[in-house]
């Protein structure tokens, strides 16, 4: 079996039609420690080539979500930002800390290839127009003295690349959340089902 960079599914050559048994297949999906990716059910295990990762994120919805860690009466209490996915096997999944978007650029064509953690160990690659829409968002950010564009997710700040220029704002907190070691929290915001 073959998972193609387009999350097509393959068995024998020819693609798997019924997006039923796809998804079937996807939920006993493992990777292994060393890169390699399984099929595994309690009786049978056998590998499986992934060409970039599994899925692939095709929608992008944003929300303002309140703050779970700040009660909506206090002072200065505002909504922060959440961005939440849709793969190609419509699972649902919002960026936080335990699902990080990670951004590789080619160091020679500066090509960003952008990801998103749905389970552990298994990513979707965002797609080319929610990368667009999710760059239309990027803010700068001062990261360790480097300034980096990147987004907010439920209060946790994920960077896409280095920003232009040599001038960057002070890091902001509180309207959008603090950085990724610190606060965590489902906002349950997913978007109703279309």
């Amino acid at each position: 079996m073959r998972i193609a960079r387009d999350g097509s599914w393959f068995y024998k050559g020819s693609p798997i039609g019924r997006k039923e048994l796809v998804c079937l297949f996807a939920s006993v999906l493992k990777r292994e420690a060393d890169g390699s990716f399984w099929l595994e059910t309690p009786v049978e295990r056998g590998r499986i080539e992934v060409e970039d990762a599994p899925f692939v994120a095709v929608e992008m919805w944003w929300r303002s979500c309140a703050d779970p860690f700040v009660p909506s009466d206090a002072p200065g209490a505002e909504p922060r930002q959440c961005l939440t996915f849709r793969t190609n096997l419509d699972e649902m999944v919002t960026a936080d800390s335990d699902h990080p978007i990670r951004v590789v650029i080619d160091p020679k064509t500066r090509e960003p290839r952008p990801y998103i953690t749905v389970r552990p160990g298994l990513e979707a690659r965002i797609n080319r127009a929610v990368f667009y829409e999710l760059a239309a968002l990027a803010e700068p950010e001062q990261i360790e003295g480097r300034s980096m564009l990147g987004v907010w997710s439920q209060g946790v700040f994920f960077p896409i690349d280095e920003a232009p220029g040599s001038e960057a704002p002070p890091p902001r907190r509180g309207r959008r959340g603090q950085r990724a070691q610190s606060r965590q929290g489902d906002c349950n915001c997913l978007p109703a089902a279309e």
